[in-house]
C-alpha cells in the first residue's frame, strides 16, 4: 500500500524491537478448556517455567515457507498452513468472548449527518506485528479508540515480511468493537518486492490442495471462527504475476467466502492486484479490478479499500459502476491518509461526502491512531482531547461544528450508531485504559494499564452541551473515577444551566424501572438532573426533547454519591436518549464528575453467580518475584468481564487485571515479605457493575 502518488514507501508496520511492555490481562475462549490441564487443587503448586517464557502475544503468520535466515529478537516465524486450535498454546489467551451487538441510527446530532449512506473503515496498527501483547499491558500510552459510533469496520493493521504476513486481532481490540457494534478484520498482508516481497507467498495462498479446494482459505475462515473475529483484509502488493495468478486469486476470495459466509464472516479487497496479475493501484473499480469485488458468479468481496490515487471522477465512475453490477456505492472505502497529517491532512471531501447532496461512496481511514503518535503529550487525557477532536471536529461539538473548518470531521457527515438497545445499562465512562485503577472511588490499583475489553459502551456524541450561557469544558478525565480509570469531568464558569448529551439509547421503561448517577462536584455546590427522551427530535440537528428529572446535588466537602431517580413517571415509554444538566448555585467555577451511569429494571437485579475452578497453570519465578498463567470455568449467566484481586498478608485487596475471557497472563507477581502463598480472589462482573462472590487460589513461593 504505498503512498499516495510516488508509490515509494509501503504503508506497513516494519519489524520494531521487542517491546518494552509487560502484558496486565489475557483473555480466553470457549476452547481454553481444552488446552490446559485438568483442574486440581487451588493450593497445587503450578508447573514451572523458564523465566519471561510465559508471555502470550497476538499472533500472525507466514502462508506456508518461511523467510531464509533467523527470525529477528522476539519474533517467532510460523506457518498458517500449520497451524491447528489443539496446537495453538496461546489460544486461551488470544480469543475473543464479546458477541457482535446489534446496532440501530438514532436521528443524527448534526444537520449534515446521513443515515444510510456513507460509512467508515479504519485500517489501525495498535502495536508491533510481533510481540503484541494479546490483552493489555501494564501502560496507559496505547491507542485507546472510542469513537465506535461512526466506524462500520475496523482492520487490524500490520505485516512485514521480516516478522509475518498475516495478523490475527488480538481480543481486546474485538471485545471492544464488538460490544459497539463493529467488525474487526484481520489482515492478509503480501509486500511489495522492494520491501520483502515474495511471489511464492501469493502463490501459496491461493494454491489448491489435490481435492481442488483452498486449504488456506479455509485456515483462514478457522482462524476467524476460532479467535472470534470478522474476517479479513487482503492486500496483494507483490509484483509480477500473471493472469492466471489473478484468476487464482479470485477463486482464493471465493472459496474463503464460501467458507465464511455461514459464519457471517467478511472480506475486504484493497485496489493492487488487477485482473492482469500486476500491482496497478487504480484509485478506482473499474474493469481491471471488478472480478475481486463481482463476478459473473455473484459477490466476490463485502467491500474494495479504494487506492489513494483515486479522484472525484474515479470515484465518481467507480460509484456507478457498482451499481451497474447491483452493489451499493457504498461498499467502496475511499482511501484517506491520515497517518502523517492528521486532521490537516489533505482531502477532497466533496468527491466522498459532499454537503448538500448524496454521498458518493464511503470513507476509509489509514492509521488514525496519529492522535496518539503525534503528540509529545501522550497521557490519556492529551489523547483523548485529540481523538475528540479527529472525529467530531475542532467545535468538540457534533451538533455545532466549527464555521469554515477545513477537517470534515466524520461527526459531520456520518450518522453515529448505539447498540444501547436493552436494559440493563450501565456507563462508568472506563475508556479502557488509566493512570491507576478505581473501585468505589478509591484506588486499589497505582499501576497504569490498558485493555480495551473493559471498556466501557461510552456516549456516541462527545460533547453536545445546550446551555444558554458560557460552554463548560467537557472530557473523560483520568485523575479520578468510580469505577475503571477515568470519568466524565464538566469544569468551567456556568452561567447558566448546562445540558449534556450521554447516551443514545432503546430501552423500555416499566414501573420498576430506575437510573442511578454516581457523582460528585467540586468547591462550589450544583444541582444535578436526568433527561430522559420518550421520543426522537424531529429532524437531524433539532434538538433533543427531554424530560428533566431531579439527580440530586453535588459539591462541598462531599466525596461521590449515588443518587437513584425512579423513572415509573415514564413508564410504558421507551427511553431514546439520556443526557445530565448541571446548574451552579453560585458564581465558583464548576468541577463536577459523573463517575456512573446506570438504568435497570429492580425487579431482575441480582448479583451474577461466581466463577470457579480458578488455578495457576504455569508459572516462572525470578527470586521474590513471579509470572503466572491463570485459567477458571465461566461463570453461569451473563458476565461482563471478570476482575482478579490479591488478597495481601495485611487483608487489604489490591486489583492484580481484569479480562473478558477465562485465562490470565500476569507478568510480575512481587512477594509480600515473608508470605508463603500469595491469595487470589476472582470475581464475575455483570452489566450495572454487581460483583459476584469470589474464586480462590492461591501461588506457592
Amino acid at each position: 500500500m504505498p503512498d499516495p502518488g510516488n508509490g515509494t514507501r509501503p504503508r506497513t508496520a516494519a519489524p520494531l524491537p521487542p517491546a518494552r511492555r509487560t502484558v496486565l490481562a489475557l483473555g480466553a475462549g470457549a476452547g481454553a478448556a481444552a488446552l490446559l490441564p485438568a483442574a486440581g487443587p487451588a493450593e497445587a503448586a503450578a508447573p514451572a517455567a523458564e523465566p519471561g517464557g510465559l508471555a502470550p502475544y497476538a499472533s500472525y503468520w507466514f502462508p506456508d515457507s518461511l523467510p531464509a535466515g533467523t527470525p529477528g529478537p522476539g519474533i517467532v516465524w510460523r506457518s498458517l498452513k500449520e497451524w491447528s486450535p489443539q496446537a495453538d498454546t496461546d489460544l486461551a489467551h488470544n480469543t475473543a468472548s464479546v458477541p457482535l451487538a446489534p446496532r440501530f441510527t438514532p436521528v443524527p446530532a448534526n444537520a449534515d449527518a446521513r443515515a444510510g449512506q456513507a460509512r467508515i473503515s479504519s485500517l489501525v496498527s495498535f502495536g508491533p506485528t510481533s510481540r503484541n501483547p494479546s490483552q493489555g499491558s501494564a501502560t496507559a500510552d496505547f491507542y485507546a479508540l472510542t469513537h465506535w459510533a461512526y466506524l462500520d469496520e475496523l482492520v487490524f493493521w500490520g505485516g512485514s515480511a521480516g516478522e509475518g504476513l498475516i495478523l490475527a486481532p488480538n481480543a481486546p481490540v474485538v471485545d471492544a468493537a464488538h460490544r459497539n457494534g463493529v467488525r474487526v478484520l484481520g489482515n492478509v498482508f503480501l509486500p511489495p518486492v522492494a520491501y520483502g516481497g515474495d511471489l511464492r507467498w501469493t502463490r501459496e495462498l491461493v494454491q489448491r490442495g489435490p481435492d481442488g479446494r483452498f486449504p488456506l482459505a479455509e485456515k483462514l475462515a478457522e482462524v476467524a471462527r476460532t479467535y472470534g473475529f470478522d474476517g479479513w483484509f487482503v492486500n496483494a502488493e507483490t509484483d509480477g504475476g500473471d493472469s492466471a495468478l489473478a484468476t487464482r486469486m479470485r477463486e482464493f476470495l471465493r472459496a474463503l467466502r464460501a467458507a465464511g459466509e455461514p459464519h457471517g464472516l467478511r472480506i475486504t479487497w484493497y485496489d493492487a492486484m488487477n485482473s492482469t496479475g500486476a500491482v496497478g493501484w487504480r484509485g478506482a473499480l473499474d474493469a481491471l479490478n471488478q472480478e475481486f469485488f463481482e463476478d459473473r458468479g455473484g459477490r466476490v468481496a463485502d467491500t474494495v479499500f479504494v487506492d489513494f490515487r483515486w479522484t472525484p471522477g474515479s470515484l465518481a465512475s467507480s460509484a456507478s459502476l457498482a451499481e451497474r453490477l447491483g452493489r451499493s456505492r457504498h461498499e467502496l472505502w475511499a482511501a484517506v491518509d491520515v497517518e502523517s497529517r492528521g486532521w490537516d491532512s489533505e482531502v477532497r471531501w466533496d468527491a466522498v461526502v459532499p454537503r448538500g447532496r448524496d454521498h458518493v461512496v464511503s470513507l476509509g481511514f489509514y492509521r488514525p491512531e496519529w492522535t496518539l503518535g503525534h503528540l509529545s503529550d501522550r497521557s490519556p487525557g492529551a489523547f483523548h482531547r485529540a481523538d475528540d477532536r479527529f472525529w467530531t471536529g475542532e467545535s468538540l461539538d457534533p451538533a455545532r461544528p466549527a464555521p469554515g473548518a477545513v477537517w470534515r470531521a466524520p461527526a459531520t457527515a456520518v450518522a453515529d450508531r448505539s447498540t444501547v438497545g436493552g436494559l440493563p445499562f450501565a456507563c462508568s465512562f472506563n475508556t479502557g485504559h488509566g493512570l491507576r485503577w478505581y473501585e468505589g472511588g478509591r484506588a486499589v490499583s497505582e499501576e497504569p494499564w490498558n485493555h480495551l475489553g473493559l471498556q466501557d459502551r461510552l456516549p456516541g456524541r462527545r460533547w453536545v452541551v445546550d446551555t444558554a450561557g458560557e460552554r463548560p469544558d467537557v472530557s473523560l478525565d483520568f485523575a479520578d473515577a468510580w469505577r475503571g480509570g477515568s470519568s466524565l469531568l464538566v469544569r468551567g464558569s456556568l452561567t447558566a444551566p448546562a445540558a449534556v448529551g450521554l447516551h443514545a439509547v432503546r430501552l423500555p421503561l416499566s414501573p420498576s424501572a430506575v437510573a442511578e448517577l454516581v457523582h460528585r462536584g467540586g468547591p462550589g455546590p450544583v444541582d444535578v438532573e436526568l433527561g430522559v427522551a420518550v421520543r426522537e427530535p424531529d429532524s437531524p440537528g433539532a434538538q433533543v426533547p427531554y424530560t428533566w428529572l431531579r439527580a440530586g446535588t453535588a459539591g462541598g466537602a462531599g466525596g461521590w454519591r449515588t443518587f437513584r431517580v425512579p423513572l415509573a413517571a415514564l413508564a410504558g415509554e421507551t427511553a431514546y436518549a439520556l443526557a445530565v444538566r448541571i446548574t451552579a448555585r453560585g458564581r465558583t467555577p464548576v468541577s463536577w464528575r459523573l463517575g456512573a451511569l446506570s438504568v435497570r429494571d429492580t425487579t431482575a437485579a441480582r448479583n451474577p453467580s461466581p466463577p470457579s475452578l480458578l488455578r495457576v497453570d504455569a508459572s516462572a519465578r525470578r527470586g521474590a518475584e513471579a509470572e503466572l498463567r491463570l485459567s477458571w470455568r465461566r461463570a453461569p449467566g451473563p458476565v461482563r468481564h471478570y476482575e482478579l484481586y490479591r488478597r495481601l498478608p495485611d487483608g487489604t485487596r489490591r486489583f492484580l487485571a481484569g479480562t473478558c475471557a477465562a485465562a490470565l497472563y500476569l507478568p510480575r507477581l512481587a512477594r509480600a515479605g515473608r508470605e508463603r502463598e500469595a491469595a487470589f480472589e476472582l470475581r464475575a462482573v455483570d452489566e450495572t457493575y454487581a460483583v459476584s462472590a469470589p474464586a480462590r487460589a492461591g501461588f506457592r513461593w
